[in-house]
């Protein structure tokens, strides 16, 4: 278990932590090949700042592409732990925010309560308890100061705004890019929110039997306490190792789960990693983690259509649905960004498909080569893809990462097509 370790909260210090942590990797890399000494630095510095600084961590550990390929393997081991065990608050502070939250004694709330939180992340920690009903309950709590902390990692992104427009992104809005950053990661801190979000999704999987989504204990949820059923099942490198079969169907769930939220109910559940999600029999996924949901709005149709599109493997269709649903310029921009989506989209135009790490990772590399190539677009043909849509990078990339991981080829057409006329 990972030690009580303060958890720095100024924008200065934690900004200095960044930088010293890039110093050393930069020099742990020259000395160690394999990269193993950097990826231990970084592990121990995005772990002792938490929020967002520990989310970048957390998806270096995972996602394909992030980190060059002869480091990754050092990195992902590494960092892996920032998926579920990050260093801790103390149980005395973690105590004390409970009463605070629940307003009342904590023996008086739960009938047994584990100090040992049983996984600890970027926002909170949770851990094991049993109401005085007795039920047992898994309670996340929020590591004490973690907003001030996560105020300073924001205000610290307005210096890569700057940055970037200093590299010639100025002709992308990053401005609006940051403000749906900043709105999003806000969220995650509030915990009646990602209730309603639990809520919401609940709603729209009721009746599937292999999407589990955690009961919700209100009587015990604030704003920075939020308790659930506890729920118990194989963690997702115990998934990786089980049979083809129950892989194959892990990975159908998967793909439901995200795809259904985004074309049936229009939400985007935009933190897949790997800790969020609790692997049970005959195909059952639980669900864990709703504090990161962007909403897509008036794109649902555009979405809905591109999707249909590629399932009819009608590519002229496609092409007109992606356009516009990043609202595009006719011009070179508008075809990188058809090409691109198109890779995505892979898995359904060519279903059944094994999605792979090369494949997960060669999007991240033509996504960068796109950011690139549109620096050198002419203006009557640049556009700005809308703001939004950044989070369906994030998804996209770690989603492919994920089912990389599990290594099994599906039909993933096949289970679209079950819930898409619902769209």
């Amino acid at each position: 278990m990972p030690e009580e370790r303060p958890l720095p909260q100024s924008r200065l210090g934690r900004f200095a932590r960044l930088a010293a942590m890039g110093v050393k990797t930069g020099a742990g890399m020259l000395v160690d090949r394999s990269g193993g000494s950097a990826a231990e630095t970084a592990a121990d510095v995005l772990g002792q700042m938490r929020g967002l600084a520990a989310k970048v961590g957390q998806m270096a550990s995972y996602v394909d592409g992030l980190v060059p390929e002869r480091h990754a393997a050092a990195f992902e081991t590494s960092l892996k732990a920032l998926r579920a065990q990050g260093p801790r608050s103390s149980s005395e502070a973690i105590r004390a925010l409970v009463e605070e939250e629940l307003g009342a004694p904590l023996d008086e709330l739960f009938a047994e309560w584990d100090d040992v939180p049983i996984a600890s992340a970027s926002i909170g920690q949770v851990h094991r308890a049993r109401l005085p009903a007795g039920r047992e309950v898994a309670v996340k709590v929020q590591h004490p100061g973690i907003s001030k902390a996560v105020e300073s990692d924001l205000a610290n992104a307005s210096l890569l705004e700057s940055f970037v427009g200093a590299l010639g992104g100025k002709r992308f809005d990053t401005r609006a890019m940051f403000d749906v950053i900043r709105a999003r990661f806000r969220e995650e801190l509030d915990y009646v929110h990602e209730a309603e979000s639990l809520l919401a999704f609940a709603r729209l999987h009721e009746g599937d039997p292999a999407v589990r989504i955690p009961e919700l204990i209100a009587s015990h949820s604030r704003a920075r306490v939020l308790t659930t059923e506890l729920v118990v099942g194989a963690t997702f490198e115990e998934a990786c190792a089980a049979s083809e079969q129950e892989r194959q169907a892990w990975a159908k769930t998967l793909w439901r789960f995200v795809f259904k939220g985004t074309l049936v109910g229009g939400m985007l559940n935009a933190d897949p990693h790997p800790g969020n999600y609790v692997f049970q029999e005959n195909g059952r996924v639980v669900f864990l983690d709703y504090g990161c949901i962007q909403r897509i709005g008036d794109r649902r149709a555009y979405a809905v259509g591109v999707h249909r599109a590629a399932l009819a493997r009608d590519e002229a269709a496609f092409g007109r649905g992606v356009a516009r649903m990043v609202a595009s310029t006719p011009g070179p921009l508008e075809d990188l960004a058809v090409s691109y989506t198109r890779q995505c989209f892979i898995p359904l135009f060519s279903s059944p498909y094994r999605i792979t790490k090369p494949f997960a990772a060669e999007l991240v590399d033509r996504m960068r080569d796109m950011a690139v190539a549109a620096r050198k677009v002419p203006d009557e043909s640049f556009f700005t893809m809308p703001a939004d849509m950044l989070f369906v990078n994030r998804l996209q990339f770690g989603f492919y990462s994920v089912l990389a991981r599990l290594d099994v080829e599906v039909d993933y057409a096949s289970v679209e097509r079950a819930f898409i006329p619902e769209a």
